[in-house]
Parts: C-alpha cells; structure tokens; sequence
C-alpha cells in the first residue's frame, strides 16, 4: 500500500488547450495546473495568447481542441454563468445606471440569493474593498480606483472558486495603479481564492504571482515562481522581456576550478558556473546576465584588463560609461566594453557616474546564465 500523499488536484487544469482562428493559431498546445490558492499570472506582449486562454477558462472562448477543467469536472460545453468564476475585466464593465449596491448584489440576485442574504454579503464585500460608505452611489460618481474596488467586490461576492483578473489595473495612473496591486493581492490572500491574471506588466507579475506563466506566440516559454522565472530564465524571450538583460554570445574554452572558461568575442574571456549543463570545449553558448548583477567601481588607468579575473570567481572588465539614465535611487548605464554595449543598474551611493567615466565592470561567475543558442 503506498502511503505517499497524493499532490492535491489542481483548481484549474488545461490539458492539451488549444485554440484557433481559422487558419491561425492563437494558443499552441497548452498544459496548465493552478493550485487552490495560487495567484498565476499569464504575463507576455500583445497577441501572445494570454488573454484568449483566460477567455476559454471564463467560457468567452472555446477551445479547438484539449479539455478545461474546473476543481476536477470538464467544463469546455460549461457555459460562463454557470461556471461559478468572479471576472474583473480592464473597463470594469459595472452597469452605469445600477447603483453600486445592485451592482454588486448582480451575481447574488442571478443566483436567487435571498434578499436579508445578499444585503449581508454586498456589505462584506464593500467592507473588504473598503468602500462600505459608497453603496448608494453611481458609478459616474466614483473614481477609477473606486470603481476597480467595486469591480472586484462584485466579483468575490459570489464567492466564485476562481477569480480571473483581465488586465484590471491598466486604466489607472501609475501611483493608483502601485496601490491597488498591493490592495488586490492583499484581498486576495484574505480570501484564499484561487486567481489567474492576465497582464503585460513585468513588475506586476513579479510582485503579486505565486506563478508566473511568461506566454510568446502561443507558446508557454516558461512557467515557476517569480524569483525562478527571473533569475534563471529558459529562454531569450524570457531574459529579454524580464528585466534589463545583456545577452552574448561566447564558446567554451574549457574548465578551472569548476568553472566555465568562456571566450567572448571582443570583449574577452569570462568566468561561468555550469549550473546543470555540461558543455564540451569548443561548445557556443548564450551568456544571460542581469544589468544588476554587474557592479561598477572607479577604475584607475592600466588596472582591471579585460577578462582578467576579479577574484571571489568573479571577472573584471575594463569599460567607458556613453550614457547615464538616472532613476533616482539607481541609475542605468550604457557601458562600452570591447565592442560591446553593456547596460548596467546600480543603486546610488552619493553621486552616479558621469559619463566618459573610465569604470571596472565585475561580473561574478554564479550571476551569468547559460543558454544554449537557439
């Protein structure tokens, strides 16, 4: 008998999802677990599939091919307002001439909740997006965060089994926008719901999702938790549209001390932990490494050559800054190594460089990653 627990069945399964157009193809075959609880995000550009995946979890969209399944049943031939699912989409789409009480109680009334019922569970609802005082009022009364919270209340009053978010905070300016994904993930975490959001933003996927789903022509490229997906990204497409990357192309020359010796044309030889892979000598690699992951120092003429090591498994290379993009607590460089054009972030410590300014540039071994050239 085996007494190994079994992984819990997940709420939200795709199992070979396709979806096409005519003759195009708009999600390749996807598979897809979302744990109970779990905030997964679909992050990727425009056309890349991830909102008509969320439209065929909603029932929107029906998929061409593969099964959707919803805490274990098949609901491909489940239309949407039976599938027990709360939607905030990127307009909000509240009524204009319902107040936001009847807004909210929409779902409850839907489902013939009793009238002392819903009162009850509209007035928790506005408590938990704190507009309790707002119930009375229209939606051309509120502002846009306002009516993102009623958005949301009306969504988790029906106490759905998941929640999916299409973009909801992209109508707002940028501050507000900073303070509902906090407020949103908190509410989220309140409830425990399971929520698939979609969205194109890298800073908001990384600071809500317990998952990260990065999407590109269809395709998953990668899937795992933020720090995962960030640090160790599969793919170019994955270093290129998280953060700032500088990408290389380099070929081993061979091993020391457990490192990967790789040459890099025009800019020299570079210090490389092999990280799983086993190259032979000789092998091209594509070098991923963040723009905060190099550090600048203040180099004196004649020190810090090119691929010379920098001790601590690091290397050292010489530069000359071209352009200084300041941000305030950091600041991004272009630096000009070799023949290559780096960019680099830093935090500020009293003033940044200038440009012109003649800089070593330390790479450590454990902060490159190796991709095999595609």
């Amino acid at each position: 008998m085996n007494d190994r627990q079994q992984p819990p069945e997940p709420v939200v399964a795709l199992r070979d999802v396709v979806k096409r157009y005519g003759s195009f193809t708009a999600v390749q075959p996807m598979d897809l677990d979302v744990e109970s609880g779990a905030f997964v995000t679909l992050l990727g550009p425009s056309g890349c599939g991830k909102t008509t995946t969320l439209r065929m979890v909603a029932g929107l969209a029906e998929p061409s091919a593969g099964d959707i399944l919803i805490k274990g049943v098949r609901v491909n031939d489940v239309p949407i307002h039976k599938r027990n699912l709360g939607i905030v989409f990127q307009n909000y789409a509240l009524f204009p001439h319902k107040s936001v009480f009847d807004n909210v109680a929409f779902g409850l009334k839907y489902r013939q909740v009793p009238k002392p019922e819903i009162v009850q569970r509209v007035k928790r609802a506005l408590e938990l997006v704190r507009l309790p005082q707002m119930a009375d009022r229209f939606p051309n009364q509120l502002s846009g965060g306002q009516q993102q919270r009623i958005a949301l209340a009306r969504a988790v009053v029906v106490e759905p089994d998941v929640l999916l978010l299409d973009e909801p905070l992209s109508a707002l300016d940028a501050n507000l926008r900073e303070e509902m994904r906090v407020e949103l993930k908190k509410i989220q975490h309140q409830l425990g719901i399971t929520t698939i959001f979609v969205t194109h933003d890298q800073s908001e996927a990384l600071a809500m999702s317990d998952k990260i789903v990065v999407m590109n022509q269809g395709r998953i490229e990668q899937a795992g938790s933020p720090e995962e997906v960030y640090t160790r990204p599969a793919s170019e497409f994955v270093a290129r549209f998280l953060g700032n990357s500088n990408l290389l192309d380099g070929r081993v020359l061979g091993r020391a001390h457990g490192q990967l010796r790789i040459a890099v044309p025009e800019l020299g030889d570079i210090l490389a932990e092999p990280n799983g892979m086993a190259p032979a000598d000789g092998d091209a690699l594509r070098l991923v490494v963040r723009a905060e992951k190099l550090h600048l120092t203040e180099r004196l003429h004649g020190s810090a050559q090119p691929g010379s090591d920098g001790g601590d498994n690091s290397t050292s290379l010489a530069g000359r800054i071209e352009t200084v993009d300041y941000q305030g607590q950091s600041a991004r460089y272009f630096v000009t190594v070799g023949g290559h054009s780096l960019q680099v972030i830093n935090p500020i410590d009293r003033r940044p460089f200038s440009e012109g300014a003649e800089v070593a540039v330390q790479v450590r071994a454990g902060d490159i990653v190796l991709l095999r050239p595609e």
